[in-house]
């Protein structure tokens, strides 16, 4: 907090940001992307593919000196309207895939009071330092890549900011789990019923803890039990979708850390 904020002649915001964004947060993070990435040893290649895949122009109007690039460049990110400086800048993390960029934006993000993290791939409305571990835990696992590919699935369309499919996006945590208990209990069918069962017998797990995991899910439902109809409730929400994802993702760094 700065010292007119302390001594009561500043107001600090508490607003939590989304539905906009603040020329703070959009100047601190050009500023990021700029100091980082923006050089002249990038920005030759990545002019091409931000006018190829992110802008869709001809890639023949790009200019051919650097300044000229990122004049244009600069231009869209001032102009654009605050949902695109997110996809602006998902874009730039996605293509340069630097880690240590990806946890600067975080702290920005949380300092300027932002609605949204970049976990992953993507910015989520998931805000919470430790929930984002978690996902991270899972989602930087190369050991077991179908589960790491259905949380990843999971939270694209949760975050999906035009057309998020909740519905969907709870099958996938779901799967996530269903794919790791294929592999505990080497059974490619295998349902969380099965993997429970193979920890049950290793004395891995107490049977109530078995029984309440098994009842939370209704894993061990068929089609007409209660995972079925919970996925047929027609207003499912943000909240339903994340609530799975989180607690999928916790059970699966569970899990494995009893295998």
């Amino acid at each position: 907090m700065k010292f007119s904020e302390r001594k009561g002649y500043k107001v600090p915001s508490k607003v939590i940001q989304k539905e906009g964004i603040t020329d703070e947060l959009r100047n601190s993070l050009w500023s990021l992307l700029h100091n980082n990435f923006f050089d002249k040893e990038n920005l030759r290649d990545f002019s091409f593919n931000l006018w190829l895949d992110f802008f869709k122009k001809p890639v023949d109007e790009i200019p051919y000196y650097d300044h000229e690039r990122l004049t244009i460049i600069r231009s869209y990110y001032f102009k654009c309207r605050w949902f695109e400086v997110y996809d602006f800048v998902e874009f730039v993390l996605n293509y340069f895939k630097d880690t240590y960029a990806n946890n600067y934006v975080n702290e920005i993000l949380e300092r300027e009071l932002s609605g949204f993290r970049f976990v992953a791939k993507g910015f989520t409305d998931i805000t919470d330092s430790q929930e984002i571990a978690l996902l991270d835990a899972v989602l930087s696992d190369n050991d077991h890549p179908s589960v790491r590919a259905h949380l990843n699935r999971a939270l694209e369309l949760l975050s999906d900011r035009k057309n998020p499919d909740y519905r969907n996006s709870i099958k996938e945590s779901i799967s996530a789990v269903e794919s790791l208990a294929q592999i505990i209990s080497c059974k490619p069918k295998a349902t969380l019923a099965d993997a429970l069962k193979v920890l049950e017998k290793s004395n891995k797990l107490h049977p109530a803890l078995k029984e309440g995991y098994s009842k939370i899910y209704g894993y061990t439902s068929d089609e007409g039990g209660i995972r079925h109809a919970m996925l047929e409730e027609p207003n499912l929400s943000a909240s339903d979708a994340k609530f799975f994802l989180l607690s999928c993702t916790s059970f699966i760094n569970y899990l494995k850390s009893k295998i």
